[in-house]
């Protein structure tokens, strides 16, 4: 009864007169699963869902084998899921605690799968990987190979040949899960809400989906961005958004290379994406979540061999890692979006 009257609150709260945010707001949600624990064993945990959760999520999938999921397993397969459905292109990511470590579009999902892999394998190991595609044979041939070691798959499905391949391997059968979501839609996300609790309250946004339309990006610099930059940048750009503040993404023929996550300082960001990307800087594009202060960040990535930026725009200092660009000949683009991830 409780739950049939939170519905009828929710619905009317949704459609008042003078829009969001309503005076009031509630929800409800229906237990999943109990969890063994949270983030941390000393902490309990459970799963909830809405009472008509949407299609091709990590809440509607469907587990087809594997040992119960954790809480911070289904945190990863969130963000892992969300990223590869950015693209239309056949396309792999690999999460490790809640950032990419690798990801990549492909003509193939195979070959997305390892130059995703190829992206970090070091910190792959013990990752979440998500394909945008049916998983089949020959990727899953790849993924299973010997000294690899991953938690959890996530795909829209999966062929009889690469299930049976991938859940009979004498390493993987007890500890890999594999998930189905089913097909994504086409149209890009639903724009839904977003929650994060506070002691004592709650926040609640739109979520990040919709807002980017390379068409309406600016390009600042007197280079101009050749075609398999303007397919990089906006690569990077979308993966970017998936990865934590302060965020830098390299990358170089449709896949990452290098990432700097989480840090308070962009340059620490910038200098931990150059160290991840090795030798393969030279050419590379860099994409960042949010505008840069000052232009330390475009001298470093220069030094380092970078050729074109895309990053939003924004502020009082922009003229500066403008011509910072400009003395070295390289392409920076405005997209006139932010993408903050807290």
């Amino acid at each position: 009864t409780a739950a049939y009257d939170a519905a009828i609150a929710h619905y009317f709260s949704s459609h008042e007169s003078q829009g969001f945010p309503p005076s009031r707001f509630t929800q409800t949600y229906v237990l999943k699963t109990p969890l063994r624990y949270g983030e941390n064993p000393h902490q309990k945990a459970a799963f909830y869902v809405e009472p008509k959760p949407v299609p091709a999520t990590v809440s509607t999938a469907e587990i087809l084998h594997g040992k119960e999921l954790s809480f911070n397993n289904l945190l990863d397969l969130e963000s892992a899921w969300n990223l590869v459905r950015e693209f239309d292109e056949p396309a792999a990511c690999i999460i490790k605690h809640n950032n990419p470590c690798g990801a990549a579009i492909a003509d193939t999902l195979c070959e997305a799968f390892l130059h995703a892999y190829a992206g970090d394998p070091i910190s792959a190991f013990g990752g979440i990987l998500a394909f945008n595609r049916v998983l089949d044979e020959q990727t899953a041939e790849k993924i299973a190979e010997p000294n690899r070691f991953i938690e959890c798959i996530i795909a829209p499905d999966f062929t009889e040949q690469a299930f049976r391949l991938i859940t009979t391997r004498p390493s993987w059968k007890n500890s890999v899960r594999l998930l189905k979501t089913g097909p994504i839609p086409k149209g890009g996300r639903e724009r839904t809400w977003d929650f994060r609790k506070l002691d004592g309250g709650l926040l609640v946004q739109e979520m990040d989906v919709n807002a980017d339309d390379p068409n309406k990006w600016e390009v600042k610099t007197k280079a101009q961005p050749s075609t398999q930059q303007l397919r990089d940048l906006w690569f990077a750009w979308r993966v970017c958004k998936h990865v934590k503040s302060n965020a830098i993404v390299l990358a170089k023929e449709g896949r990452v290379i290098g990432v700097g996550a989480g840090q308070m300082s962009r340059v620490d960001s910038t200098q931990i994406a150059i160290q991840k990307a090795g030798d393969q800087v030279h050419g590379a594009v860099l994409a960042s979540d949010a505008f840069f202060p000052f232009r330390d960040n475009v001298d470093l990535a220069a030094r380092a061999g970078i050729v074109a930026f895309v990053q939003p725009g924004g502020s009082k200092k922009d003229q500066e890692s403008i011509q910072a660009c400009d003395e070295s000949g390289l392409v920076m683009m405005f997209t006139g979006v932010r993408h903050f991830r807290h």
